[in-house]
């Protein structure tokens, strides 16, 4: 190489300049370091810098060596880079560019994004597990290529200042780092070591520092000895215990006050979940990918003999893989500390339960003092740091789709490793906040033609999750630096999220737009999928406030752009004891006896129920019984009338059970006649509900439940699309989280010619309401225009 310098040598003929735009995912990834390593091999001249929109690159040398530098940038970037758009201007060389440099970043109102949190990179573990490295056993590691940047960001540009590392200044060896464009951390603004980073320490619960010479090694021990430790990670605390101890698992039931609802696990490797769990190369790749969600993996037989009371019920287990420094060193602790990184393909005895430390359903604890204070009466001993957690972030869950080609995976809570990334629009709008819903609540900002959702914040039932949502708001503003122009929230009007939507648009004096929770979910679908024209929409959830101030959940609806008429709905079940019913699956199949006329059987067939003697006389006299056409109802239903579930201690605890069934029931013909298909454009399942109340086999009659709804669906819904003459079908709302379902949908919606839509990008429950709420809104603005 000769340098950049001996370009001047070449006519002006030869010789050009190019200034390059750069936009996605390009700051804290090792974007600038790329360039400058590329631009001196082409011996190309000028510079490269971070800016709010971006990175901005100025190049001068010859035309050739420009066309190759242009050509190559968006095919060699680093790993965590993503580019959405290149873009660049041509002018003469002006001769007085004699070298290339990174300089300093320039302000500006942001357009660039943050890149979300990633697991920890194979260089930096390489590192981490070198005795002779400085940063053996480090616990903070990371570089350009890996760790923790979304919840450590404060705003835009992207640089040290910005983050919560501004605490911790950079020793003399990582300042060289910092500043040396050919190192890997060049301006890895998370980037420290032993002798400058954070420290670990461990913790009684009132909050007194234990004496110990390795925090790390003393968590082990107790972890081997059946304690629960919390441990802050990255986007806040997990609790953790044995997997393996039943006695510690129960006591983690019993202190967190979660009697059934699954918990995750974490291994060193699949390797070390062989015998336990099934997964195929989808799975794997999750599982092993820098974003590291909890990936479902069907059970093998034996795993809840050897995991008691982890997922009890279910045939599906959490599993995660380590993804920051500090999970890796428990593993290395518990392998007795071997050099070098071979051991980390072999199976390690080692498992632990990793659940969210949010107690009562809360958000996660992220403060060491807040920890301390709600965590004491849960954690026997609490893992901390003194690094901050600027926002609030869960761990994502995800499962393989049942048809991994369209996509390959699904959504149930999306939060860590894909938050804040980009989803890209139709076309461009106005700027748009939209608060989301009561369940799942995420909330969505759209600049330009991409959308942002935020991670999980949960349920708003409590003042902690209401108090998130106002937090993840303004951090999702701060770092987008948007100014909304309009504010889009659920119909319902009594949701926190509806109010504060209403309360933020008085405050900016912009327009704020009530959005039908179903439309939302199709709305959300069409979203993603870039989809502007006309199209039918199968919303099929537990709840949400209808147009006509009823509980809808099975909906047929016709959407073309902000604007949907309903075609059709389930058939209305009453909810006999109002909110309860939506708990307690025995009273849906009571209001199914009560349905086929067989109300006085309702008192001998749940004889453990209280309430039941005096529900027919209810039913019969309408009280406290409104009425819904969810088809989440109806899943109770048929879980009650089956005995598979009669009070439920989780949301969907009955339908998962269900699935469950049905899938060890394999293929079942559906019911002859086990539907109605009205002419008003009503689905009454009444008699499947019929067949399964005197059905005596739960796992005949759950396969018998998913065939014939399979099939009266998509029925229903072709004899839409026929009737509209619409040949694409939307399919959203949560109750397509069941994989039967899906793929049987997709299946015959396809062959009756049909182009079906499915969520890929966020969840199609209620985690994916508020960019169904975004995009609604920002067509609605457009269409008024105002």
């Amino acid at each position: 190489m000769n340098g950049p310098a001996s370009a001047l040598s070449l006519s002006s003929a030869d010789r050009m300049q190019r200034r390059l735009r750069v936009t996605g995912i390009v700051q804290g990834v090792g974007f600038r370091p790329y360039v400058w390593h590329l631009a001196r091999e082409l011996d190309l001249a000028g510079w490269v810098r971070n800016d709010a929109a971006g990175v901005e690159i100025l190049l001068e040398g010859a035309t050739d060596e420009i066309e190759a530098f242009t050509q190559r940038l968006s095919t060699e970037i680093p790993p965590l880079a993503q580019l959405r758009d290149l873009s660049w201007i041509d002018a003469p060389a002006s001769g007085e560019l004699s070298d290339f440099s990174i300089r300093a970043s320039a302000a500006g109102r942001a357009t660039a994004q943050i890149g979300p949190d990633t697991a920890v990179c194979s260089d930096c573990l390489a590192e981490m597990l070198d005795p002779a490295n400085r940063r053996w056993r480090h616990a903070f590691i990371n570089c350009t290529h890996c760790g923790p940047r979304y919840t450590l960001t404060r705003g835009l540009p992207y640089d040290r200042a910005q983050t919560s590392m501004a605490a911790f200044p950079l020793c003399t060896d990582c300042a060289r780092e910092y500043r040396d464009p050919a190192d890997r951390r060049f301006h890895a603004e998370p980037t420290a070591c032993p002798v400058c980073g954070p420290k670990l320490s461990l913790v009684e619960p009132d909050g007194q520092v234990i004496a110990c010479a390795d925090p790390i090694a003393d968590t082990l021990c107790r972890l081997r000895v059946g304690q629960i430790v919390a441990i802050k990670g990255v986007g806040g605390f997990h609790l953790a215990c044995d997997a393996r101890n039943a006695a510690a698992v129960r006591r983690l039931r019993q202190r967190k006050q979660r009697e059934e609802k699954s918990f995750a696990v974490i291994a060193a490797n699949l390797a070390s979940l062989g015998d336990w769990v099934e997964w195929g190369e989808v799975e794997a790749d999750l599982l092993q990918s820098p974003q590291r969600p909890i990936c479902l993996l069907r059970k093998r037989p034996g795993a809840d003999t050897v995991f008691p009371g982890i997922a009890p019920g279910i045939t599906r287990l959490g599993v995660m893989l380590p993804y920051t420094p500090l999970h890796w060193l428990l593993f290395h602790e518990a392998a007795c500390r071997p050099a070098g990184t071979a051991w980390m393909a072999r199976p390690q005895d080692l498992v632990l339960v990793m659940t969210s430390a949010n107690p009562n359903g809360e958000p996660l604890a992220i403060d060491n003092d807040e920890a301390v204070a709600r965590l004491a009466g849960i954690a026997d001993a609490l893992l901390l740091h003194n690094r901050d957690i600027v926002v609030r972030c869960d761990d994502s869950v995800v499962r393989q789709a049942s048809d991994p080609a369209h996509p390959p995976i699904q959504f149930i809570r999306r939060a860590r490793g894909y938050t804040p990334q980009a989803i890209r629009l139709p076309h461009s709008g106005p700027s748009v906040l939209a608060l989301g819903g009561y369940l799942k609540n995420t909330i969505c900002v759209t600049r330009g033609d991409e959308a942002f959702v935020s991670q999980h914040i949960g349920g708003l039932d409590n003042p902690a999750a209401c108090a998130m949502l106002t937090e993840v708001t303004q951090h999702l503003l701060d770092i987008l630096q948007v100014t909304p122009e309009v504010v889009a929230h659920d119909l319902h009007p009594d949701f926190f999220s509806s109010s504060y939507a209403m309360a933020l648009a008085a405050q900016w004096g912009v327009p704020v737009v009530a959005v039908q929770h179903h439309h939302a979910h199709i709305a959300s679908v069409a979203a993603e999928h870039g989809v502007s024209d006309p199209i039918l929409g199968l919303a099929l959830d537990g709840v949400g406030l209808g147009s006509d101030g009823t509980a809808w959940g099975g909906e047929l609806l016709h959407m073309d752009g902000d604007q949907f008429s309903r075609l059709g709905h389930l058939a209305p079940l009453p909810l006999a004891g109002g909110d309860k019913a939506a708990k307690e699956p025995w009273r849906m199949a009571a209001a199914v006896l009560h349905r086929l006329e067989r109300g006085e059987a309702i008192a001998s067939r749940f004889p453990a129920q209280p309430a039941a003697g005096q529900l027919h006389h209810l039913l019969q006299r309408g009280l406290n019984c409104p009425s819904s056409s969810s088809l989440g109802r109806w899943f109770d239903a048929a879980a009650g009338l089956l005995g598979v579930c009669d009070v439920m201690a989780y949301e969907g605890q009955a339908a998962m059970l269900l699935e469950g069934l049905a899938e060890q029931a394999g293929a079942i013909a559906a019911l002859d006649e086990g539907y109605i298909l009205h002419d008003d454009g009503q689905l009454d399942l009444l008699p499947l509900l019929a067949r399964l109340a005197d059905e005596t086999d739960p796992i005949r009659g759950a396969g018998l439940f998913h065939a014939t709804l399979v099939r009266a669906l998509a029925d229903w819904t072709e004899r839409a699309a026929r009737q509209q003459d619409v040949h694409t079908v939307a399919l959203g709302g949560g109750c397509l989280l069941n994989a039967i379902l899906s793929r049987g949908l997709r299946q015959r919606l396809s062959a009756h010619g049909l182009t079906v839509l499915e969520a890929s990008q966020v969840p199609p429950n209620d985690g994916g309401l508020s960019l169904g709420q975004a995009w609604v809104a920002m067509q609605t603005i457009q269409r008024k225009g105002f």
